[in-house]
């Protein structure tokens, strides 16, 4: 069910022709979309392209959306769904296994790079991740509560607020010093 009542009352308006309302419902989702698209597809202009077409696809099917089920979810899986499809679009007409011209020998394999990060890579990312995580450890309670939910569990403000009993105003406040205080605690680290 749909806890936001704008994003209800935005999808009736859109319902019955209003494209303004359609813009306000979709603005939030916009970078957490590009986010999603960008991991999987792996390149900046694919996953600007998937927003679009997400946005494009939702506003097409608004009809169908049924409101027993968080909005959010709905067009995330559109994301998702388009991300499989270029995915398999992009799948290379040459198979691995099939052997290359006689003066190359061997088979396609050799020109794979690998995905996999390097033993360094991994080592570096793991120090990076330790870091943060005590810095985060050491911000006062009332910014840390505020980062983990955010970041860690990408939680909007709204619920972040509701969550923690406390107006939105106050949430973005202590997102935004909290921000600033584990920018100073990691600089200061390096």
């Amino acid at each position: 069910m749909i806890k936001n009542r704008d994003e209800l009352e935005w999808i009736k308006r859109v319902r019955s022709g209003d494209r303004a309302a359609f813009a306000r419902l979709v603005y939030p989702y916009r970078r957490r979309i590009y986010s999603l698209a960008y991991q999987k597809l792996n390149h900046a202009q694919e996953a600007e392209d998937i927003v679009q077409e997400t946005f494009l696809r939702a506003y097409i099917h608004l009809h169908r959306f049924s409101c027993r089920h968080p909005f959010s979810t709905w067009i995330y899986r559109i994301a998702t769904n388009l991300c499989i499809d270029r995915i398999r679009k992009k799948k290379a007409e040459v198979h691995l296994d099939a052997p290359l011209g006689r003066e190359e020998g061997g088979c396609w394999y050799h020109f794979v790079a690998s995905r996999e990060k390097t033993p360094e890579e991994w080592l570096i990312d793991r120090e990076q991740q330790w870091e943060v995580r005590r810095a985060l450890r050491a911000l006062p309670s009332n910014y840390r509560s505020v980062m983990l939910l955010r970041y860690i569990q990408q939680m909007p403000l709204s619920e972040i607020g509701e969550k923690l009993q406390m107006p939105v105003t106050t949430v973005k406040t202590r997102v935004h010093r909290g921000r600033k205080a584990l920018v100073r605690r990691l600089a200061s680290s390096v």
